[in-house]
């Protein structure tokens, strides 16, 4: 991990714990996860910062759920392919409930 100071993170993205009590060595998958999917760009830009291009590769791939969007830009990011994430390998399959 880089020995940068904390990230300047966005509040909002952590709507639901307790900002504040987060430990951002313990909590990096956690953190990582969290920006990747409700961040905004400058968030993204912190935690690279602070993380660093590797472990943010090592970490995000554990992920069970990422936004497709997010999971494509990743994938060009960190130069993998959309079967070395978890939540690629374990999605769903999503039945259309309607006829279009």
């Amino acid at each position: 991990m880089a020995t940068a100071a904390k990230p300047n993170i966005a509040k909002r993205v952590f709507w639901d714990v307790r900002f504040d009590e987060l430990d951002y060595e313990k909590d990096r998958f956690f953190i990582i996860e969290k920006v990747m999917n409700y961040g905004l760009w400058n968030d993204f830009l912190e935690v690279v910062k602070f993380y660093g291009k590797d472990v943010i590769k090592q970490e995000i791939v554990k992920s069970a759920c990422l936004k497709k969007e997010v999971l494509n830009f990743l994938c060009f990011y960190l130069e993998l392919k959309p079967s070395e994430f978890l939540c690629y390998t374990q999605r769903q399959s999503q039945e259309t409930h309607w006829d279009y």
